[in-house]
């Protein structure tokens, strides 16, 4: 047996025992939620009564009858098909253009990279971008002394 073959059996053995391990963990915390859902209320207290009385008004869950209608009709299939058909005459019109269109970037690569210098040359450029490496390495290093902290002032003691 290869080490590849002896890495995948342990990567598969590996991701059954991670899967089993995160099934029983997120089991035993779910587990532990199940009383939470089920709050008991003090019988003894004032608002006992009132609390039921919520608690009983609300237990149904809300039904379709009880949402209101869309105001506006939904399209008939007749409709949707013709929206269809017309967004793929797009998309067929638009792949065809593409089509059409003369690539020229597998030309000449070394033609290519002279035209981007020399429309990179005749655009002007910021002050920061024209500074050499040196240069900003210097401004860096001259903005860390001036952010060093002064010495401390000598305080007499009482």
């Amino acid at each position: 047996m290869s080490v590849t073959e002896m890495n995948a059996l342990m990567l598969k053995k590996t991701g059954w025992t991670a899967a089993w391990g995160a099934t029983l963990g997120s089991a035993l915390i779910l587990g532990g939620c199940v009383g939470a859902f089920e709050p008991k209320t003090d019988p003894t207290s004032p608002l006992a009564p009132r609390i039921q009385q919520l608690v009983d008004e609300n237990r149904q869950y809300p039904r379709w009858a009880d949402f209101p209608r869309s105001s506006t009709p939904l399209p008939a299939p007749t409709e949707i098909a013709a929206d269809v058909g017309r967004m793929q005459g797009r998309s067929a019109a638009l792949t065809a253009e593409m089509a059409r269109i003369d690539w020229t970037l597998n030309s000449d690569p070394a033609a290519f990279l002279a035209e981007i210098n020399r429309r990179l040359d005749a655009s002007q450029m910021s002050p920061q971008t024209l500074k050499t490496a040196q240069e900003v390495e210097a401004y860096a290093e001259e903005l860390r002394r001036r952010a060093t902290a002064p010495p401390p002032i000598d305080r007499p003691r009482f």
